[in-house]
């Protein structure tokens, strides 16, 4: 296997900027979950790749979704049987290929009345679903009457409440399923940079052979050349479309999805619930960690793509929601912690409202060759990156490629061959630190979003107790040591947001040592007080904006 000439270190940007001026087989624009995807497919198969993001890795829509791996079992509604046939596989793959990050979750389907399915409809559904799935007999539907939906959720109506379904899904960290697939590119020789904004395609003959890229981050510009250009930027496929004067044809509908994260207390369900919403809409409920998360709206959004907020409109949709379904919770507006707002970029269908809209991707290729894929799903996502390395091929003439290989292709942390072993090495972490201040809280925390990886921040955490005694702050730090070293974390934001998402379930607790992490980063990366006091400004920014909606 080829190996990185760098660690994805952030001490190494300038070094893999270097490296950036050489000439690529494919340029990937956008660092989502789709770019990660394809950098991955390419670089493993052997090509030389190389990926800009303007903002972090996952900034977009990446970090903002209902963090599932799915089938889309409304999709059988729309009888888009290929699509929930796709996804609904790839769930298990994506499973296999990071256990520790796409975990098996419990979803109760409630059947009430007046509801968008009966029980005949539900089990029927159910049961297509998990045929399309492939899904393991222990996985399977299992159908229930009233009493036993009470039984498994007592919070639900019942004097609405018919019965109930009762399969499975897959829970995930949109944010750091794409830091690892990023990360595995890298591994396989990937150049991949954060903070690297597109500002100009390059041409040659009337054709894309690169771009110039501005680092946002020492405000330097700098080439990279590349045989294919592919656009995986998400809500900005069309805004690059547009530069490269090829946007013609079908165009994106961006479409707004909102979520809020209250304490578990305050919403304490026995697993994952997704039920109906009195429009016809359906709304998931969430449990994680000690949070329960819930969502999503589905609205039309024209405004400026680089800042979608919650509003005030939104937030009461999903109270209402809430307290529609489990009428003792009364949930509140000050209740809710935290909240985020993604967009979704679909094709456009006349007539179609936003929650009709297909979730397929489609590929568009311009007369001067740039490759642009939108819309899918998280879900989706290898097999998204397999079709276009595979349109990449025939277009360099690549015939030596051989077939995609990440659906076997472990991603970092994830050498599980099992999700027992997951437990085993939560024991054996805890039994041998927990001398040293290490809760089984803490341990099961880092396992599951870095899985093998944990140990390298254990011995960090170990490395800070011998000069500081507060348990917390040396959690904090050895865990945002190890986003600088091995995650390009150049912001504050990069890890509060999109590496260990405790912007979204561990928000109040932030404010506690915002300057201690300030002061550590500064040091790391050789930031002035007047750089490192914006990033701090920003994190506060992004944390009223998660808690204050607009009217």
């Amino acid at each position: 296997m080829k190996k990185g000439a760098f660690s994805f270190s952030s001490a190494n940007r300038s070094a893999q900027i270097s490296e950036s001026n050489n000439s690529y087989d494919l340029l990937i624009i956008g660092g989502g979950i789709t770019g990660a995807g394809i950098a991955l497919d390419a670089s493993s198969r052997g090509l030389k790749v190389a990926l800009v993001e303007k903002h972090d890795f996952a900034w977009g829509t990446s970090s903002r979704s209902t963090k599932l791996i799915h089938g889309g079992l409304r999709y059988l509604k729309q009888l888009d049987i290929a699509l929930v046939k796709e996804v609904g596989t790839e769930r298990a793959v994506v499973h296999r290929n990071a256990r520790h990050l796409v975990v098996p979750e419990k979803m109760l389907l409630p059947i009430v009345k007046k509801g968008s399915l009966g029980k005949f409809s539900t089990s029927a559904a159910l049961w297509v679903y998990d045929f399309l799935a492939g899904v393991k007999n222990k996985e399977q539907r299992k159908m229930l009457d009233k009493k036993s939906t009470k039984k498994a959720e007592p919070l639900l109506d019942s004097s609405k409440l018919i019965g109930g379904g009762m399969y499975y899904e897959y829970r995930t960290d949109d944010a750091r399923l794409t830091i690892e697939n990023i990360k595995k590119a890298v591994e396989f020789g990937a150049v991949c940079l954060n903070y690297a904004e597109f500002t100009k395609p390059i041409y040659e003959n009337s054709q894309i052979a690169g771009a110039e890229i501005k680092d946002l981050i020492s405000n330097e510009n700098f080439e990279i050349r590349a045989k294919c250009v592919v656009n995986a930027t998400g809500p900005w496929v069309d805004l690059l479309r547009k530069k490269d004067n090829s946007l013609k044809g079908k165009r994106l509908q961006l479409t707004k999805g909102v979520h809020i994260v209250v304490p578990f207390k305050a919403l304490p369900i026995k697993q994952a619930i997704y039920f109906d919403v009195k429009d016809g809409r359906m709304v998931f409920a969430i449990p994680r960690q000690n949070k329960t998360y819930i969502g999503t709206t589905d609205t039309v959004y024209n405004q400026a793509i680089d800042s979608p907020q919650c509003e005030l409109e939104d937030v009461n949709y999903i109270l209402n929601a809430v307290n529609n379904m489990f009428p003792e919770i009364e949930l509140s507006l000050k209740q809710v912690e935290s909240s985020w707002a993604g967009l979704r970029p679909l094709i456009h269908e006349d007539g179609k409202s936003p929650s009709e809209l297909s979730r397929k991707d489609e590929i568009f290729i311009s007369d001067s060759g740039l490759i642009s894929i939108a819309g899918g799903k998280l879900t989706g996502y290898r097999k998204m990156a397999e079709r276009i390395v595979n349109i990449i091929a025939g277009k360099i003439h690549k015939t030596d490629l051989g077939p995609c290989k990440t659906a076997k292709l472990s991603l970092f942390g994830g050498d599980f061959a099992s999700s027992r072993e997951i437990g085993d090495l939560i024991i054996e972490l805890t039994s041998t630190n927990k001398q040293y201040g290490l809760s089984v809280e803490k341990i099961k925390e880092w396992v599951y979003r870095y899985g093998t990886q944990t140990n390298i921040i254990i011995s960090d955490y170990l490395e800070f107790q011998k000069t500081e005694s507060d348990n917390e702050i040396n959690s904090l730090l050895a865990e945002l040591n190890y986003g600088i070293e091995n995650e390009a974390v150049l912001k504050l934001e990069d890890f509060y947001i999109r590496r260990s998402s405790k912007l979204y379930f561990d928000l109040p607790n932030i404010k506690k040592y915002l300057d201690e992490s300030a002061d550590f980063l500064a040091k790391k990366l050789k930031y002035s007080k007047e750089e490192i006091q914006i990033q701090k400004e920003q994190v506060l920014k992004y944390m009223l904006e998660a808690t204050a909606f607009k009217n």
